[in-house]
C-alpha cells in the first residue's frame, strides 16, 4: 500500500503535468519534503499513471468493434486521426460522442474511456492531437514534451474537425456530444463555441473558452470541477456570467476535496466517489440529450 501523498505534492504535480515544471524540477522540489532524492523519485512513481491496473474495458472486448478513423481537417493539419469504438450489435444508427484527451495525447487511458462510452451505447471517437508528430509515444514525459511542439491553433482545429466529422459519420445518427478532460475539457468548451450542431458538451476540469464566443453556444453544458484546482476554477466565474448572459443551458458541479484529474483512475489523483458521481451525471445528460 502506498504512503499518503504529502499535501505539498499535489500542486507540484499539477505544475509538472501541465508542463510548467520539468521532471528534474519536480524531483528537486519534492526532495525537500519527501525525504531526499530517493523519496522524491518514489513519490513521482506513485503519482504517475498505471494504465494496465486501471483498465476497465479490454481493447479486444467482444461487445465492441474498434478501428482507426480519420476525418478531413482543412483548418488544422489536413486530417485528424483517432480511435473509434462502437457497440458490436446495435439496432440502427447511434449517437456519437467525441472523447478528448488530456495534454498527453491519445494514451491507453483515453482509449479505455472511449470504450466505456461505447459500451454505454454510443459511437465513441477519440482523436489524437499528437498524430502529426507520430501519435502518442508510449511515454507520458515524451508525450508532454511533444505536446509543447504542437501548433496550438492547428491542434484545436483538428479536434473541432473530429466533432464535425461525427455529424455525418455513416455509423452514427447525426446527434453528437463531447466529453473531455483537462486539455480536453477546455477543448470541449471551445468546440461548443465552434460547432453549433453540437448537442451537449461535458468538460471535466476544463478552462473557459474565449468569452466573446460564448453566445454562439447552442449545446447543453454539464461542467465538472475539482475542489482543489485553483488554476482552472479561476476561469469559471466569468465564464458562468457569460453563460447566464447568453441564456445557455448549463449545470456545474464542484467535487469538494478532489484534485484536478480526479476522474483519471490511473493515478492517485483519482477520487472514486466523485468520479462515479460525475460519470453517472455524464451518462445521464448524454441519455437525456442524445438518446
Amino acid at each position: 500500500m502506498h504512503k499518503p501523498i504529502p499535501p505539498q505534492a499535489w500542486p507540484l504535480f499539477d505544475r509538472y503535468v501541465h508542463g510548467d515544471l520539468s521532471r528534474r524540477g519536480f524531483l528537486e522540489q519534492a526532495a525537500t519534503f519527501a525525504g531526499g532524492p530517493a523519496g522524491a523519485a518514489a513519490l513521482l512513481a506513485t503519482l504517475s499513471p498505471d494504465f494496465a491496473a486501471a483498465q476497465l474495458v479490454k481493447p479486444d472486448d467482444a461487445r465492441l468493434v474498434t478501428r482507426k478513423q480519420s476525418f478531413s481537417s482543412p483548418d488544422g493539419n489536413g486530417q485528424v486521426h483517432g480511435y473509434l469504438a462502437k457497440p458490436a450489435v446495435a439496432a440502427g444508427k447511434l449517437p456519437a460522442v467525441l472523447v478528448v484527451h488530456e495534454n498527453r495525447g491519445l494514451n491507453p487511458h483515453i482509449e479505455d474511456i472511449a470504450r466505456r462510452v461505447a459500451l454505454a451505447g454510443y459511437v465513441a471517437y477519440a482523436p489524437d492531437a499528437l498524430a502529426p508528430l507520430g501519435g502518442y509515444p508510449g511515454d507520458e514525459d515524451k508525450a508532454r514534451e511533444l505536446f509543447g511542439k504542437l501548433d496550438p491553433a492547428k491542434a484545436r482545429a483538428d479536434i473541432v474537425a473530429g466533432a464535425r466529422g461525427l455529424l455525418t459519420l455513416a455509423d452514427a445518427n447525426g446527434k453528437v456530444g463531447v466529453v473531455g478532460f483537462c486539455y480536453g475539457g477546455s477543448l470541449s468548451n471551445h468546440i461548443a463555441t465552434q460547432v453549433p450542431e453540437l448537442a451537449v458538451a461535458v468538460p471535466f476540469y476544463g478552462g473557459a473558452p474565449a468569452l466573446p464566443d460564448v453566445p454562439r453556444i447552442k449545446a447543453r453544458l454539464l461542467l465538472h470541477f475539482a475542489g482543489n484546482d485553483e488554476r482552472v476554477n479561476a476561469t469559471w466565474p466569468p465564464y458562468e456570467a457569460a453563460l447566464k448572459a447568453a441564456g445557455v443551458r448549463y449545470e456545474a458541479f464542484t467535487y469538494a476535496g478532489t484534485q484536478h484529474g480526479f476522474n483519471n483512475d490511473t493515478t492517485p489523483r483519482f477520487d472514486a466517489a466523485a468520479a462515479q458521481q460525475a460519470w453517472e451525471r455524464t451518462l445521464a445528460v448524454f441519455k437525456a440529450v442524445l438518446g
